[in-house]
């Protein structure tokens, strides 16, 4: 949220004296008597002009020496939110597409399993305004590609860069889940959480799904699992058992639509508090007002040069 102030916003008061001098304290000139004086004098009208002139001036400085400022009152340090890392099934059978049939997100092109997750998965990230979020890709062993973080741009850019069989074309869902966790290591939340997405069988890595799921509960993590593509491609039992005993739901998504609905159902979660240092953005416009002054300054000048 943000909103407009001064960070000295007491010279304000400095235009009382200087209006009023302006005002009051008249320029005393020495007569001197010349025949034919009204072709000297200066209009009537540009005196008045000047002086409103002379006025936006002064006016327009006292406001820059005010430094106005637009301040980001938001403070994603100390927020309401929860740490999220989404764990990314990369492996070969991602490759597959037929899973965005009839669907809008696909925009008439026939993508890949694995391209309509990011778009999905990005969409899940730029909701989730008040977490902190991380990626985890997976296939025959697992990597982070995104520490948990608030800037939910740079998570979206390091989610777009990230290719299907960069980790493999197997299914290590132990070792997705472990270095899952270990993403939580610096982790300050309440509440963790684990969005571990597959479509195929474990059948890699040296972590098995049971260990992982033991260094999770250990650490108070649920995992909220989502199988997606045909009907028996994903281990379904293994995801719902995962999910059910460390506190997450397990969702099933035949379709990108079902897969959306899937990440909105996680986007309902309650929140918790993500406590931090205090943090605020300024972006200060006092050179713009000096600017405006200036010119007008020099409009004075101009003026005066020609008379």
């Amino acid at each position: 949220m943000n909103y407009y102030s001064f960070e000295y916003p007491y010279l304000i008061f400095l235009l009382i004296p200087i209006l009023y001098c302006l005002y009051k304290c008249k320029e005393y000139k020495k007569s001197i008597y010349f025949v034919h004086l009204h072709l000297m004098a200066a209009k009537k009208r540009f005196m008045k002009l000047e002086w409103i002139v002379k006025v936006a001036i002064f006016t327009l400085l006292c406001i820059a020496l005010s430094s106005p400022i637009i301040i980001d009152k938001h403070n994603p340090f100390n927020r309401m939110g929860k740490d999220i890392v989404l764990a990314i099934d990369a492996s070969g059978s991602m490759n597959a597409s037929g899973f965005d049939v009839d669907d809008e997100l696909s925009e008439g092109k026939r993508l890949t399993r694995f391209e309509l997750t990011k778009i999905v998965a990005k969409e899940f990230i730029q909701n989730r305004y008040m977490d902190n979020l991380g990626i985890v890709i997976y296939g025959d062993f697992a990597f982070i590609a995104s520490p948990i973080t608030y800037e939910k741009e740079i998570v979206s850019d390091m989610l777009e860069y990230m290719t299907q069989g960069m980790a493999g074309q197997n299914t290590a869902i132990g070792e997705a889940i472990a270095m899952s966790v270990r993403s939580f290591a610096y982790s300050k939340a309440k509440t963790k959480i684990i969005v571990l997405l597959s479509d195929g069988e474990h059948n890699s890595g040296t972590i098995s799904p049971k260990d992982a799921l033991a260094l999770a509960k250990e650490q108070g993590i649920k995992i909220y699992t989502i199988a997606i593509g045909n009907q028996g491609e994903a281990d379904s039992p293994l995801l719902e058992k995962i999910a059910k005993e460390s506190g997450g739901v397990f969702y099933s998504a035949l379709s990108a639509k079902e897969l959306q609905e899937a990440y909105k159902s996680i986007d309902r979660l309650e929140s918790s508090k993500i406590k931090s240092r205090h943090f605020l953005a300024k972006q200060y416009y006092y050179q713009s007002i000096l600017l405006l002054a200036l010119v007008l300054l020099l409009y004075l000048l101009y003026r005066e040069l020609r008379r």
